[in-house]
């Protein structure tokens, strides 16, 4: 018979005829350094001390100053496909991450997941026995794969990862995250201090400890990623209050600032000068004493939130250094794109609202800045303050101009880089990253990996350079594209045209610089150099067709897009079902006339707790039983409108049902009933349709923050729920009592 590959013994009739085998290491790599990759989310190229900061990061600037800084590494504009580039060596159209995972359209360049054929480092690393860990943000699965019906193909445990402990979408709560141990959905940590850049930092070390003690020879792969300093700028207050008065006087002297530290310390040339000011950006002196210290106090709270987690990376490396594998470690430390400028000219206390074409005034904002940060917030900064973190680079995230593109790479490796606090001035990418690796560690690239054949990899190893600084990059193009925004990077040279969405494609004019001359595209030579621009908008054409770009999308149409599906109309929902926010499938009732039905058990009249729950403080509704009685609130991103019936629930099995019938724009009328008898009515105002709330749904439980200050989360429901039945009627405005009745006449 066949036996396992691995044993190379010998077998005859008897043991004593017999050699055994104990098992080897079929790695044929001549050494296994660790590898340690610290992911940021939307910081921009200058938002680090050692990129010019005004923001205290000792940690990470350690790495810079213990090894490598790169001035002109680029990653793509969103984070998805950034993370896609990084972790697998291909381009992210290529390989199905077009755009970020929840934006799939039909097409094979957005299916939202990673392709079979592009195995990740993880993947790669561990036929040669490396143990391999992910902690924190994952964003690269389907909406409609993260819920527990699955399929669980894409995440971290089924693409290449021994453990992951961290959240599966692009952003999540600081305070109150989602969380995902392995496969499975958990609870947080108890504890009133909570954050969860500490978490997955606490998280990487057990792991760490774990692994040293049990088997110290092993090499490991650990993949940290946080979500700072993406939206939410959740921070501890004492970090944020250790940047009082620092920003007071404005984004344009914080440019200045920024950008006469990247010349002091060589990052940048002398001569370089700033981008323009980004359209729509307010000069600071022209803002009036309340907007100023709004914005002042929000990019407090922003150094606040980047410092904590730079303290959480010194964690980190110090209990590398404490298991003796500083040495032999690569450390690894990028942003996936530019600083954001999602939260618009003035900011906001709540992303969520902005979102949902809800606003929020300058007024408003400072009415809640006693909050900033903290968990009764979802803040996000002016774009003033992004347009600073880009210096001296104009635009933001989501463009492919430099200031969404351009990033920050530091590189420390004790034993294989000698230079020590040097900078690399040689063009490269995301998609370079893995290349390095693979020839660093001298690892063949397989032509399988579990079966599935492996396109090649397309990026350039960035090795050459981490010893020799007049290196060439060896790389020769690049090409940028995200909802419709287009460039190109050829031999120095760049074509760029910023998109206007819904407008056509063939409108859009391309600028053309020169950037070994000129970084921060200053100086378009479009008119100068007509030949040169066409030369490169037709090698833009031709990797567009290489690298499965096509078709373009900006996301005028939305039809496809997978957070827009058709709506289904009815639910059966049990006892501890879980749907994650945006999951396609879900109730959506928020603006519906509907029908909300419960069966409940319950030995006591004392028994209370949620019934079913989707969001939370930030927007969502909520069925629950306080006080033996029923409760229905609707939550407006904090607006919220709770119902209750006099009627009190008897003890046993019960049939709770709630009747809501849309009877104005922002109104319904809604009806309970228990037992199929009347038991009270009342108004939901304001009563409107959206689609955020970014906290899953529930039943049984309110998981993560709650829809209604009445109870803490996750108050759960101490009977049994039989099951829940959703209904939804429409989102037309009706006469509410014929509909109503006719509503208690079906029954």
């Amino acid at each position: 018979m066949e036996h396992d590959k691995h044993f190379n013994g010998e077998i005859r009739r008897t043991v004593e005829e017999s050699t055994p085998s104990w098992g080897f290491d079929e790695s044929v790599l001549a050494r296994r350094p660790n590898i340690v990759m610290v992911v940021l989310d939307d910081v921009g190229y200058s938002q680090l001390g050692c990129y010019g900061s005004d923001i205290e990061t000792p940690a990470l600037d350690s790495l810079a100053s213990d090894g490598l800084r790169y001035a002109n590494f680029h990653v793509t504009p969103l984070c998805s496909p950034t993370r896609t580039c990084l972790l697998t060596g291909r381009n992210h159209h290529s390989v199905g991450m077009g755009r970020v995972a929840e934006m799939t359209n039909g097409f094979p360049n957005t299916r939202g997941i990673v392709s079979r054929d592009a195995a990740n480092i993880a993947e790669l690393l561990k036929p040669h026995g490396y143990q391999t860990l992910c902690a924190g943000k994952w964003h690269l699965s389907t909406l409609d794969s993260t819920s527990p019906a699955g399929p669980y193909d894409h995440w971290p445990l089924q693409r290449g990862f021994d453990r992951f402990y961290g959240f599966l979408a692009g952003e999540t709560n600081q305070w109150s995250p989602e969380l995902v141990m392995g496969n499975e959905r958990i609870e947080q940590p108890p504890g009133d201090d909570y954050h969860l850049s500490e978490d997955i930092v606490d998280q990487a070390c057990k792991w760490l400890r774990q692994l040293v003690s049990a088997d110290p020879d092993t090499p490991f792969f650990l993949y940290v990623a946080f979500a700072a300093g993406h939206s939410p700028h959740h921070v501890p207050r004492e970090y944020a209050d250790k940047y009082c008065g620092r920003f007071d006087d404005g984004w344009d002297a914080a440019r200045q600032r920024v950008l006469a530290k990247q010349k002091e310390t060589g990052l940048l040339p002398e001569h370089q000068d700033l981008a323009p000011r980004n359209p729509g950006v307010q000069v600071w002196d022209d803002l009036d004493s309340d907007e100023k210290r709004l914005a002042a106090r929000m990019q407090e709270v922003f150094a606040g939130f980047l410092d904590h987690a730079d303290v959480q990376v010194g964690r980190l490396l110090d209990q590398i250094d404490a298991l003796g594998k500083r040495d032999d470690s690569i450390v690894m430390a990028m942003s996936d794109n530019g600083a954001s400028a999602e939260g618009g000219p003035h900011g906001t206390y709540d992303h969520q609202r902005s979102r949902n074409g809800f606003g929020t005034t300058v007024e408003a904002n400072l009415a809640r800045l006693e909050d900033m940060g903290g968990p009764l917030t979802y803040n996000n900064y002016p774009f003033g303050w992004a347009m600073a973190g880009n210096t001296p680079f104009k635009r933001y995230k989501g463009n492919t101009y430099a200031g969404g593109i351009r990033a920050p790479l530091l590189i420390r490796w004790p034993d294989g880089i000698a230079a020590k606090g040097e900078t690399r001035r040689q063009f490269y990418h995301a998609v370079d990253v893995v290349p390095t690796l693979i020839d660093l560690l001298g690892m063949p690239m397989p032509d399988q990996v579990l079966g599935v054949p492996q396109m090649p990899l397309h990026g350039t190893s960035m090795a050459r350079t981490l010893n020799d600084n007049s290196a060439e990059t060896g790389k020769k193009i690049q090409y940028f594209e995200t909802i419709g925004q287009r460039a190109l990077w050829h031999e120095g040279w760049k074509a760029v045209t910023f998109h206007e969405q819904g407008t056509s494609f063939d409108d859009d004019v391309w600028e053309l610089y020169h950037l070994d001359e000129d970084l921060a595209e200053l100086n378009n030579l479009a008119e100068a150099h007509p030949a040169k621009l066409e030369e490169l908008i037709e090698l833009w054409w031709r990797e567009a067709e290489r690298y499965g770009v096509l078709p373009l999308d900006d996301l005028n149409l939305r039809k496809g897009v997978g957070w827009w599906p058709e709506r289904k109309d009815r639910w059966v929902l049990y006892q501890d079902a879980v749907l994650p926010h945006f999951f396609k499938a879900g109730p959506r009732v928020r603006g519906l006339s509907h029908r909300i039905t419960a069966r409940i058990e319950r030995t006591s009249v004392r028994d209370d707790g949620v019934i079913i729950a989707d969001g939370g403080r930030f927007g969502g509704w909520s069925v629950f039983v306080r006080g033996n009685r029923l409760h229905y609130t609707t939550n407006n991103f904090g607006e919220r409108c709770r119902i209750s019936s006099p009627v009190a629930i008897p003890s046993g099995s019960t049939t709770l049902r709630i009747d809501v019938v849309r009877s104005g724009k922002d109104e319904a009328k809604a009806r309970f009933f228990i037992d199929g008898r009347a038991a009270g009515e009342g108004l939901l105002s304001p009563f409107r349709h959206y689609y955020f709330v970014n906290e899953p749904l529930d039943v049984g439980r309110d998981s993560q923050t709650p829809v209604d200050e009445q109870y803490e989360s996750p108050f759960v429901f101490k009977g049994r729920i039989v099951d829940v039945v959703i209904e939804a009627f429409g989102s037309e405005v009706v006469d509410q009592d014929a509909l109503l009745d006719e509503l208690m006449a079906s029954q």
